[in-house]
């Protein structure tokens, strides 16, 4: 349970090396930039640098190409080898560019001509039964010529009326439609607009032909083949340069977008006159290395402290645990990472959650289960709650072994314990009601133990932070530990040995307890050697301590009692379970083992679920809430995600 040593870094030089120092600390992915007035109050003489972007129309360019072509933008992993400069990033982005336009501009005119000729096609089809080209009929002196589509049941109105102007020659039937074109002098073409209107005549943008359209229908289906192996040729081509070039075009994206974030530091950084200023965190690991390159630029200069030195300047955290505590560090950081005095909980609430999943889970197939889905989510979906899963799953399964508990069958292990260990039962039977009081003592006991466990953390980190009147006085601290930790041990013995430990001196330690724990905020004041500790009214002090009181005294209650949920997940999974065969045994027949399967898939599923959130609250609102503040800074070094964009 602890936190990485970091480094304050204070680097000055000359503005002309500020880019090879943004580069070096960019290209080490430890530094974490911060800004200059937390570490210096005397800044009224610096400006802040403007931010400078080489990379932005190289980013650009790459980010058009590959959509262009088509090529999912995403960072990849790029080899040391690979190290191209500003010059040849930009001048691949410039012909990459060059070659992206081209595929796609020939892409876009093959696919234009491609459906201009279906359209062609189309339109012609209407009119092959006409055996003059088009282009004669639409270059007549004096007669005008329509080509279009009406309604057939107009067709018959036009050929009742007296239009003896008018010829209207029928071509093709589509559906409820008649393709043809009508023939007008133009002396008579806007009355014969008009009379076409009002029979819904559609005109047709139809291009006039030098041949028949029988012909012409024939040329265009020809060409319509010749256009569809120019677009499959041309598609050809841009997938395999996209296949040949995708992974040095992501590389080359890569490279300028990690430049370009680097380049990013330069924000924080100050300048006045030919000089500039910049500072931030580092890793103690890797500071001295990081050091000799800074101090090899010229004129530059770099100042090292200790964080642990600097607290006023919120140093960011870096958590530290081993590997079987690593993966509740997603639960710590989603929680709030700690100060950087305080006590990283990650171990603490590695063993806890771990422990109080398996009692409330109780059970040999259901923990299988949960730790298979856990090994999927983390190796297939790489997800980070797979890997709390697995050990959750692995509990779960051990303390179902106790309770004799496979896929809910209560004496599914009584072969083990009865017949091969000669035991009289198993170790722990959930379902009998003389035992329901044994589990119920049980979850209060342990939530006693764990609560006067996270108040000697809290005595703890309250001393490593130097907060002596805190460690003592507290809710949390060594009164407040007293007081609970001697009433809850009064009623243990009352309740399990018959012992009743409040005699008067016991009573009367308790009473001092909770009067120093009353007093807690000048008291505190005052061992803190500060000179304000007395109020500024002894009454108004007293009635709001009062109520303060009466809530510490509800909190230490609510605290414990909250850990009957740990009991009530034990008998809730075994009565759960029992409906379930209750209800196959209901159906029976063909109908029992299907019922007992799907009924054990909703309960594994729903009581995991479950389980998971309650146990997360017991970590995070009673047993945090006593020593944690989570209100530390995390450390986030500037460095490029290999997630998507």
């Amino acid at each position: 349970m602890s936190v990485e040593n970091i480094k304050a870094f204070s680097i000055i030089g000359h503005k002309n090396a500020l880019d090879e120092v943004v580069l070096t600390l960019g290209k080490s992915k430890v530094f974490q930039p911060d800004e200059v007035n937390n570490f210096y109050s005397d800044t009224g003489d610096f400006t802040r640098v403007t931010a400078a972007g080489p990379f932005n129309e190289a980013l650009s360019r790459y980010t058009n190409a590959m959509r262009a072509l088509g090529i999912d933008a995403h960072y990849v992993r790029v080899g040391k080898k690979f190290n191209p400069d500003f010059d040849r990033i930009n001048e691949y982005s410039i012909q990459l560019q060059k070659k992206a336009d081209k595929l796609t501009k020939a892409k876009a005119e093959a696919k234009q001509a491609y459906n201009e000729c279906k359209r062609a096609i189309e339109e012609t089809s209407h009119f092959v039964g006409l055996d003059q080209n088009i282009e004669e009929l639409l270059q007549m002196e004096y007669v005008k010529a329509v080509f279009g589509r009406m309604p057939k049941d107009n067709v018959a109105k036009l050929e009742v009326k007296d239009y003896d102007y008018i010829e209207f020659v029928p071509c093709s039937e589509e559906g409820q439609y008649v393709w043809g074109v009508y023939f007008v002098p133009l002396t008579q073409y806007d009355k014969a607009e008009r009379i076409f209107s009002r029979l819904y005549f559609e005109k047709s943008s139809f291009a006039s032909m030098d041949v028949a359209p029988a012909k012409r229908f024939e040329q265009l289906t020809d060409d319509k083949m010749a256009l569809k192996n120019a677009l499959e040729k041309i598609n050809g081509e841009i997938e395999t340069f996209v296949k040949e070039k995708s992974k040095k075009i992501l590389m080359y994206y890569t490279k300028a977008s990690e430049y370009n974030l680097f380049l990013s530091i330069r924000t924080h950084a100050m300048e006045r006159g030919d000089s500039f200023c910049l500072v931030g965190w580092i890793p103690q690991k890797q500071s001295k290395a990081l050091r000799e390159k800074l101090t090899s630029i010229e004129s530059v200069e770099v100042a090292v402290s200790n964080a642990k030195d600097e607290p006023q300047l919120s140093p960011p955290v870096k958590l530290k645990n081993f590997f079987l505590a690593r993966p509740f560090q997603f639960y710590t950081e989603m929680y709030g990472v700690p100060k950087y005095k305080e006590i990283d909980p990650t171990a603490f609430i590695a063993f806890t959650y771990v422990i109080l999943f398996g009692i409330m889970f109780g059970d040999v197939g259901h923990g299988l289960c949960v730790m298979i889905a856990g090994l999927v989510m983390w190796f297939a979906m790489h997800m980070p709650i797979g890997k709390i899963l697995v050990p959750c799953g692995f509990s779960g399964a051990v303390f179902g072994a106790l309770y004799g508990s496979v896929f809910g069958y209560e004496n599914a292990m009584d072969w083990l314990y009865v017949g091969v260990l000669g035991m009289h039962e198993k170790p722990i039977e959930v379902m009998s009601p003389n035992f329901t009081n044994t589990i119920l003592y049980s979850a209060v006991g342990i939530g006693m133990l764990l609560l006067c466990f996270a108040m000697i953390l809290n005595i703890y980190t309250s001393l490593r932070q130097g907060n002596i009147g805190k460690m003592i006085f507290d809710t949390s601290g060594i009164c407040g530990l007293i007081f609970y930790g001697m009433i809850c041990a009064g009623i243990a013995g009352m309740m399990m040995f018959n012992t009743n430990l409040f005699s008067i001196p016991y009573i009367i330690v308790i009473a001092i307890m909770f009067i120093l724990i009353f007093l807690r905020e000048p008291l505190g004041k005052l061992v803190d050697g500060r000179s304000d500790w007395k109020p500024e009214s002894w009454g108004g002090f007293i009635m709001e301590n009062v109520f303060e009181s009466i809530e510490v005294i509800l909190s230490y209650v609510t605290n414990t009692m909250s850990f009957l949920r740990v009991a009530a997940f034990v008998l809730v999974h075994a009565g759960m379970m029992q409906v379930v065969f209750t209800l196959a045994d209901t159906i029976g027949g063909a109908g029992y083992i299907p019922v007992v399967i799907i009924g054990n898939a909703l309960v594994c599923v729903l009581e995991a679920l479950l389980v998971c959130i309650q146990v997360l609250r017991l970590e995070f609102y009673e047993m945090f809430s006593r020593f944690y503040s989570g209100e530390g800074k995390p450390y986030e070094p500037v460095r490029l995600s290999l997630a998507k964009n």
